[in-house]
């Protein structure tokens, strides 16, 4: 009995060791400018909180991008669709929080 096989190449990204060299140099030069904005002294207060979550966000990208290899491909979008659902749902979490712990600081400061 014959098997066929459908090599369908188009539907998966096309992994390369130039692909992954770049993005482990982009991680590790977002990591080093991470630990230099943190320990510097460059920004002060929330700056640096800013700062910090910007380069956290980029080196997500990149994670995302280089490793885990999803991008905007027709073979790729429920992958897409699927992180973006994780996305939403995290800051929707991460905002709600911060949300309610403001409001419980404000309350009890009124004490």
């Amino acid at each position: 009995m014959a098997h066929t096989h459908i090599n369908s190449s188009s539907d998966f990204p096309h992994v390369t060791v130039g692909g992954y060299l770049i993005g482990f140099v982009l991680a590790v030069v977002l990591t080093a400018a991470s630990f230099w904005a943190a320990t510097s002294g460059a920004f002060k207060g929330e700056s640096a909180i800013v700062a910090l979550a910007v380069l956290a966000a980029v080196q997500v990208i990149v994670h995302v991008v280089f490793f885990l290899h999803v991008n905007a491909s027709k073979g790729q979008r429920w992958h897409a669709m699927s992180f973006a659902y994780t996305i939403l749902m995290s800051l929707i979490l991460i905002v709600g929080t911060v949300w309610v712990m403001h409001n419980v600081h404000m309350l009890m400061m009124a004490r």
